[in-house]
């Protein structure tokens, strides 16, 4: 009787305003995180409403804080530029499996970003990306050998870059890039493409050893025809009275000069005079 009368006159002591507060608090603390969300930075979200329509696609909720009822949901997605490195093998168009380690950058597009929610959903990455960029690789590779794999990966880098940003697009994602980081080949085959790699690079010096050759043979000939060329000219120019005057000239200069003693003789009867030039003493 004692215990029944103390819990009775506890009930007593206690307003019922407050039972009531404290159950609607407990029930407000209890749905807060689905009615008040909170968007971070380089976030966006999407929300879904169970009683009227559905999801909301032609609005994205972006940063900061929003309050919705406790039975509709918001879904939050990164909408900043995101990096995977997925690794895949391939088959080459001979036939040859190779390693891919890649690197993909890429975001959801952010008007359509409810289209994506609803289409797709937060595994877009798994479902979409990583599929569609192993595909087009598949196919993209599948047209080279390993050696031009090995030496053209820029070239076939844009080609996937561009089949990715056809295809990707139309899923409502944006590929910023794609990047092959590395080619792993059979070891084998690496040391044979290495070794004729060498073999080109040696056969083309040789070939550029020729042409120099080539070239600095015309280049004498050509040397050789001016000299030549300037010979017959001088030589034709030069006849016997111009060869006369030219020597008496010479001679005159040099018996004027006043520290020589020279003694110059003439060849035949119309060689030039014998003439005797000395220094003063």
């Amino acid at each position: 009787m004692k215990k029944t009368k103390r819990i009775s006159i506890f009930r007593r002591s206690i307003p019922h305003f407050i039972v009531t507060s404290l159950i609607i608090l407990l029930i407000f603390l209890f749905f807060a995180p689905s009615i008040f969300i909170f968007v971070k930075p380089g976030e966006a979200a999407v929300l879904w409403r169970r009683f009227f329509g559905g999801t909301i696609v032609d609005h994205v909720y972006g940063e900061g804080f929003h309050i919705i009822p406790p039975w509709d949901k918001m879904y939050i997605y990164n909408v900043r530029i995101q990096q995977i490195k997925p690794e895949l093998k391939v088959l080459t168009k001979n036939g040859l499996t190779i390693h891919l380690k890649l690197s993909i950058r890429y975001s959801p597009e952010y008007e359509l970003l409810g289209v994506l929610h609803q289409k797709v959903g937060p595994g877009y990455v798994k479902a979409i990306v990583i599929p569609e960029i192993e595909n087009i690789l598949r196919t993209t590779i599948g047209n080279y050998t390993a050696d031009e794999l090995y030496t053209t990966k820029r070239a076939i880098l844009s080609k996937i870059i561009n089949k990715a940003l056809e295809q990707v697009i139309q899923r409502y994602i944006i590929i910023d890039d794609v990047i092959i980081r590395k080619v792993i080949l059979p070891e084998y085959i690496t040391t044979a493409i290495e070794v004729k790699l060498k073999e080109e690079q040696k056969a083309k010096a040789y070939v550029f050893r020729i042409m120099r050759a080539k070239q600095e043979a015309e280049r004498k000939k050509v040397a050789a025809n001016g000299i030549k060329r300037y010979n017959d000219i001088v030589n034709s120019s030069l006849t016997d009275l111009i060869l006369q005057w030219k020597g008496i000239e010479a001679t005159r200069q040099l018996a004027a000069s006043t520290n020589s003693k020279m003694v110059v003789i003439g060849n035949g009867p119309e060689g030039m005079p014998i003439i005797l030039g000395a220094g003063n003493r």
